[in-house]
């Protein structure tokens, strides 16, 4: 069976596919890849076995990165949690994984990553992947009343906090505009020197407000007119998607992230949503996932795969990452929020 290729930007049968499929998500969506496109220049491209004259039954979105500094290849998709690949039959997907195969051959790509969720273990069966990177995955329903989703969390660490922030009078606002994406950045370049680690770069954050659209709210909690505390969501169908995060650890005390995630549920419940995706967290970061755990949602392992015939650790991206995590702390914040433009497209 041959298979094809388009640009899911430019073809409209990617939107059509998207709408009729029950496991496409906000990473699939043309907005999410006009982002990734604008900010770090890679190209999207979707492997089917449906012809061009033909409606679009299938495929696997992928997006081209290619870097001096961690090589070339196909990742589906950058800088997302999930994206799982549409096929209908097992038949499918063997045909797409072999041209996806022989593409990687032929471009002589590092590696080809899949990020599939509810079908990693449908391409696993078929036996040419092999593991990647592992992760947990969180995901609350909103399904249950306002009333039993409080009474699902954790009293001290969670119900007590979102009380206090309420007997502190935090304000909450919500939207989509420059102002409230720029205090959540000032908040986002504390949080990533917290962590060693440099900001995304600015300009994602207005790309993916400008391509996204309705699909993206800011979530911001203030002590009187101070940021205290930020998020971003992504809506996609029923499902709010928690993308990032970031605080003012001066005003930790107050409660504001778990003040913020639960207005972030009543607004996703008021907007009909009926499931929250809490988005991965590393196998190691026993903290983020307690919390998690916490506000009563259900996690599970969520495991990429690869196909890579000669890989080769990138000895030289290993080092240039170990020796900057270890200035980041140090550097003013002007050079910090340069290094994250200079950086992240080459993590991918």
């Amino acid at each position: 069976m041959p298979i094809y290729t388009i640009d899911p930007l430019r073809d409209p049968r990617w939107n059509t596919l998207l709408g009729s499929s029950q496991i496409a998500g906000i990473f699939h969506t043309s907005g999410w890849l006009q982002a990734l496109h604008d900010t770090y220049r890679y190209r999207p491209v979707v492997f089917t076995t449906s012809a061009p004259t033909s409606s679009l039954d299938n495929g696997v979105i992928f997006c081209d990165v290619s870097s001096w500094v961690t090589g070339r290849r196909l990742v589906s998709l950058p800088f997302s949690d999930h994206c799982d690949t549409l096929v209908n039959s097992q038949e499918e997907a063997r045909e797409l994984l072999a041209g996806i195969q022989e593409e990687m051959k032929s471009e002589k790509l590092r590696y080809v990553e899949f990020r599939s969720y509810l079908t990693g273990r449908f391409l696993e069966e078929i036996g040419t992947l092999t593991s990647g990177e592992s992760f947990l995955l969180h995901t609350l329903s909103l399904e249950p009343q306002h009333h039993d989703l409080f009474q699902a969390m954790h009293k001290d660490c969670i119900q007590r906090k979102i009380r206090r922030a309420e007997r502190e009078s935090l304000r909450y606002v919500v939207g989509s505009n420059d102002l409230l994406i720029n205090q959540f950045y000032g908040l986002l370049i504390r949080t990533r020197r917290r962590h060693s680690l440099p900001p995304q770069p600015l300009q994602w954050f207005r790309n993916l407000l400008h391509c996204l659209n309705d699909s993206i709210a800011v979530h911001v909690a203030y002590k009187s007119d101070q940021p205290v505390a930020a998020m971003i969501t992504l809506q996609f169908k029923q499902t709010i998607t928690y993308k990032y995060g970031c605080s003012d650890e001066r005003f930790a005390n107050l409660g504001g992230t778990p003040f913020l995630f639960w207005k972030v549920i009543e607004y996703g419940k008021h907007l009909g949503m009926t499931q929250l995706d809490l988005g991965r967290t590393e196998l190691e970061n026993s903290g983020l996932a307690t919390f998690k755990d916490r506000l009563g949602a259900r996690r599970e392992l969520i495991q990429y795969h690869r196909i890579s015939e000669t890989m080769k650790p990138n000895t030289h991206a290993s080092w240039l990452a170990t020796t900057a995590k270890l200035a980041f702390t140090y550097l003013p914040d002007s050079i910090l929020v340069a290094s994250g433009k200079l950086l992240y497209r080459h993590i991918g």
